[in-house]
């Protein structure tokens, strides 16, 4: 070897140990491994958008540690409890980032508690993946450090009137919760009317714990309404399809995340016949019976037995590989706001569960705009019908 090959080799090995040695300055990396923090409820009935989807988050580092893990360093999961509650939630968080010292966040199931713990985060300057929370004051305006992978409400009220629209729907009227959470998704459906030009027939209120919708029906059948935007919790939007069908009245029946299992909303109606017109958003593109995400099903059940793959299961799997990808592309000399920037330049990222591919820009941070419409025949199975594409 000569005497400068000798001399490039040493300075390659010293830029290498350099790049480690700050890399293992940003909190929670070493040498061999990056800790991830998550949250979101682990018990009570949140716990589908908590608990579920971490259980995919899970088993997406799983294997991405087995091939390697991301530049030579393991992945580890750290999880905290937030019980959906959003004082919980900025607990959790703090404890994540101060006490754990991990390097970055995913996770966020319940709006309200995500939303909540915003400030903290953004303050923090960790890189923040949400997976299942769809407030749009979450990501609006943009933070630079945090970025969904779920679809926002905003995104999901504007999907609902052009489903309506491309159905063939001429009287589109609306019922909708007016909580916090409603508004957050009846406000911009008002605003995608407008932008249409197009009045709803009727315009309908319930309250959360309502038993009886029978006025509601009565007003809304009387303006011959062909379609009807659910902006409802499943508990009051069950007890709107149960009256309408007692009723008589069938329109479209239109609802979104919120309402996302067809199948436990059709038990939950209870009234054979009821939902066959009823068609909700899905984040992801498969069922969880399908044979495209066979690999997951296994994965999920041998990690985690009695569980079956669901679909919250599916949102943590599509969040936790687009935090990957970041990850990788900031590469071995890791930084907290290279993985910022990583994220801010995904563009047309195809992953396995979304229906469409992944987008992040600089001023945008909603990085998926495409939602799966799927429904449910009385007593068949699960359809994907569509994919609708929002700007």
């Amino acid at each position: 070897m000569t005497r400068l090959t000798c001399a490039a080799t040493l300075l390659a090995a010293l830029g290498a140990g350099i790049g480690a040695a700050a890399a293992q300055g940003q909190p929670g990396v070493s040498a061999d491994a990056i800790k991830i923090g998550t949250f979101g409820a682990l018990t009570g009935p949140g716990y589908l958008y908590g608990k579920l989807a971490m259980n995919g988050i899970d088993v997406v580092f799983d294997e991405v540690n087995k091939a390697g893990g991301v530049n030579g360093r393991k992945l580890q999961l750290i999880r905290e409890d937030d019980r959906c509650d959003p004082a919980t939630a900025i607990t959790a968080v703090q404890k994540l980032i101060h006490q754990e010292q991990v390097f970055a966040l995913i996770g966020g199931g319940c709006s309200n508690a995500t939303f909540a713990a915003r400030e903290t985060i953004e303050q923090a300057k960790i890189p923040f993946v949400v997976v299942a929370s769809v407030h749009d004051g979450i990501t609006q305006p943009p933070a630079a450090n945090i970025f969904s992978m779920a679809l926002t409400s905003s995104i999901e009220s504007q999907a609902q009137l052009a489903f309506a629209l491309q159905e063939g729907a001429k009287k589109i009227a609306v019922i909708s919760m007016r909580d916090s959470w409603g508004r957050a998704r009846y406000l911009p459906l008002m605003e995608a009317f407008k932008a249409k030009g197009i009045t709803p027939v009727a315009d309908e209120e319930m309250s959360p714990d309502a038993n009886d919708a029978t006025a509601q029906v009565l007003r809304l059948k009387a303006t011959g309404a062909d379609a009807v935007i659910m902006v409802l919790f499943p508990k009051p939007a069950a007890i709107f399809a149960r009256d309408a069908q007692k009723l008589g009245f069938k329109p479209i029946l239109i609802g979104q995340t919120g309402i996302g299992d067809p199948a436990a909303f059709e038990d939950q109606v209870g009234v054979p016949g009821a939902t066959a017109k009823f068609t909700t958003i899905s984040m992801v593109k498969y069922t969880p019976t399908d044979p495209a995400v066979d690999k997951w099903r296994t994965l999920i059940e041998a990690k985690f037995p009695g569980d079956r793959l669901s679909n919250f299961n599916l949102f943590g799997i599509g969040a936790a590989q687009a935090l990957v990808e970041a990850l990788k592309r900031a590469g071995p000399d890791i930084t907290r706001e290279k993985v910022i920037d990583a994220l801010a330049g995904l563009k047309d990222l195809v992953i396995d569960v979304y229906p469409g591919p992944i987008s992040c820009s600089q001023t945008d941070h909603r990085c998926n705009k495409f939602p799966a419409w799927i429904s449910k025949e009385p007593g068949g199975p699960i359809k994907v019908l569509s994919i609708t594409r929002v700007e």
